[in-house]
């Protein structure tokens, strides 16, 4: 199914997407982020050799939680045979909860692009295209793939690229603005992203160094993509959709989130992981750290929260976290030139 117009709707009214991240978004983090504005949440990245052979950690990854009302899934693999089975087996057990089936072309990991997938695709044009129309064609829902600027340093084949997917039945194409032997170092080059918009007529999602809402308005405003996806942005800042949406919107500043905010959100996620994925509870160490980024004694409390073993070990620990920091807070408040040399 080649749809645009389905996306291009949704992004003309919430630009802003949670990207799909390896090892993040997970049931916890997609409901964390969706309860906090984002319009459209997406899985991990999912083997589609998993779901042929019916591996059930792998269905974890693809089933949406009871709460969620829509799931993005993305899917990696080489084969198209393995896509086109893949699409009907997420189709049939997601159902209507089923937004659209996302085809990882970016994807720099060693262990994923020997194997020939993920932005190891850039390099095989022929064969991206049969996997994006066996995908299509089995498909109800829209297509769409995420690739980068090209494989090798240097490469700037996204255009033609993006091209090639379109004619194979992509509904719509993410740019991540680095090449896939850049891995994350480096600048992202939005300039890219604006000619692919340029180059094709399905709606383009730009992706790359967007770490607050302000950078997600920027790319909006700079490229000629219709939508930005947030990834790294949205670690223990779950209001960047929100915030980004006001800002471009409507010009309204983005506003200084409270230290008691930013921990009853982190207590928040803590019970959704604990709830929904328990056998990921040893993420929230990564996660916590992300809420407490620039409170006073950071470093110290970051110490901590590495110890933590269980959900009720993570909840005494923000409960004391809070205890100092809140207090702090509103010192600072009342000396507003007041700052803690212990923030880090």
């Amino acid at each position: 199914m080649s749809n645009p117009d389905v996306i291009r709707a949704l992004l003309a009214e919430r630009p802003f997407l949670m990207a799909p991240m390896a090892g993040v978004t997970d049931a916890a983090y997609r409901i964390q982020m969706r309860r906090h504005g984002a319009p459209l949440a997406y899985s991990e990245m999912v083997s589609v050799a998993g779901l042929a052979y019916a591996s059930e950690r792998t269905w974890e990854l693809v089933l949406p939680a009871d709460e969620e009302p829509s799931i993005a899934v993305q899917l990696f693999g080489s084969k198209p045979e393995q896509f086109a089975s893949a699409v009907e087996a997420v189709e049939e057990r997601v159902g209507e909860k089923l937004a659209l089936i996302d085809i990882n072309m970016a994807c720099p990991a060693r262990k994923v692009i020997t194997k020939g997938e993920g932005s190891a695709l850039m390099d095989d044009p022929l064969l991206a295209s049969a996997i994006m129309k066996a995908a299509v064609s089995h498909a109800h829902v829209p297509v769409t793939a995420k690739i980068r600027i090209g494989f090798h340093t240097g490469d700037r084949v996204a255009p033609a690229f993006a091209e090639m997917l379109e004619d194979a039945g992509a509904a719509a194409v993410a740019v991540h603005g680095r090449s896939a032997k850049q891995l994350y170092t480096g600048a992202a080059d939005w300039s890219i992203i604006d000619e692919v918009a340029r180059a094709v007529s399905i709606p383009v999602i730009g992706s790359g160094d967007v770490f607050c809402a302000d950078d997600a308005v920027r790319m909006l405003r700079e490229t000629a993509a219709e939508g930005v996806f947030i990834a790294r942005g949205s670690y223990g800042n779950p209001w960047i959709f929100e915030d980004a949406l006001a800002l471009a919107f409507e010009g309204r500043p983005v506003p200084q989130c409270p230290y008691r905010e930013r921990l009853d959100a982190l207590r928040e996620h803590l019970s959704l992981t604990h709830r929904l994925v328990p056998r990921a509870m040893a993420r929230a160490r990564t996660y916590a750290s992300w809420y407490l980024k620039g409170m006073p004694h950071a470093a110290a409390w970051r110490g901590r929260v590495v110890k933590c073993d269980s959900y009720e070990d993570f909840c005494l620990l923000v409960d004391e976290i809070e205890a100092d920091v809140v207090p702090l807070e509103a010192a600072m408040t009342a000396r507003p030139h007041g700052l803690s040399s212990e923030a880090s």
